[in-house]
């Protein structure tokens, strides 16, 4: 068995981690590599920061290419249900002559 000692971390330092993770442009990896830590900890530190509240990601901005996808599949469901009314419409006109 390892006789190495768990190694415990402040407070602080999760949160400064999670920050430098969350505000920057670096993945989880690179910044628990320059750090020392593994990245499956970072991760978990910012879960745990997450449901306290204490962290809030910044929103994110879309790309053109999912704009289009999202605008795509919006439109689809409009068409969708244009062409429902346009039958319903066309049933229910038929039955009240």
């Amino acid at each position: 068995m390892s006789d190495r000692k768990r190694q415990r971390y402040t407070p602080e330092f999760k949160t400064e981690a999670v920050r430098l993770w969350v505000e920057g442009d670096r993945s989880a990896a690179a910044v628990a590599r320059d750090l020392g830590i593994r990245a499956d900890l970072l991760r978990k530190w910012k879960q745990e920061q997450r449901a306290a509240g204490l962290v809030q990601e910044p929103e994110r901005e879309l790309t053109d290419a999912e704009r289009v996808r999202r605008l795509e599949r919006e439109l689809a469901v409009v068409r969708q249900e244009r062409d429902f009314l346009k039958k319903a419409t066309a049933f229910f006109a038929r039955d009240s002559r």
